[in-house]
């Protein structure tokens, strides 16, 4: 974590032990580590700056990556909580199609600066995150990416009308 505070302090990073790990960072832990038994370090979001910055900020932590470091970014493609629809059958709701398929169409074509681009997404952004709490973490495991990494989906279902619940992740090839 340390080290991670020192590649971040430029960007104005700085370690705080007195916080605990979200809920985005332990239901997707618990699942994948029950036994808790790997370190974990949570890199915070900064909601005050530009979509941007995020990228910045994967590309920053990628040297990571060359040392096995595991980065997870864990929200959504699609959280728009005043949208859903409890239905056991509810269909996706056309915003929430349209931002996802652009979403993974810009992540395959590796076009990271429009998934930054704030103008360039425009209302369909805030239909899709009314805050973009859920979408940031995609933004840095973009940044963190490197161009000859394999891309996967591995899931791309909307659930309730406005969560996307579409993962995915970049392989070094």
């Amino acid at each position: 974590a340390r080290e991670v505070a020192t590649l971040l302090a430029s960007h104005h990073g700085q370690e705080d032990d007195s916080w605990g790990l979200d809920h985005g960072a332990w239901t997707v832990l618990g699942f994948m580590y029950p036994e808790a038994d790997v370190p974990v370090f949570q890199v915070s979001i900064d909601m005050s700056r530009g979509l941007d910055f995020q990228l910045e900020i994967g590309r920053t932590l990628s040297e990571l990556r060359d040392r096995g470091v595991l980065m997870l970014g864990s929200g959504n493609v699609v959280h728009n909580l005043r949208a859903v629809n409890w239905g056991a059958d509810s269909k996706p709701h056309d915003f929430a199609l349209e931002f996802d398929r652009r979403f993974a169409d810009r992540l395959e074509h590796r076009d990271f600066a429009a998934l930054a681009d704030r103008e360039g997404l425009g209302s369909l952004l805030h239909m899709a995150h009314p805050t973009v709490d859920h979408y940031l973490p995609a933004l840095t495991i973009a940044g963190a990416s490197d161009k000859g990494d394999d891309l996967a989906f591995m899931t791309d279902t909307i659930d309730l009308a406005a969560v996307s619940m579409r993962s995915f992740v970049f392989h070094a090839s």
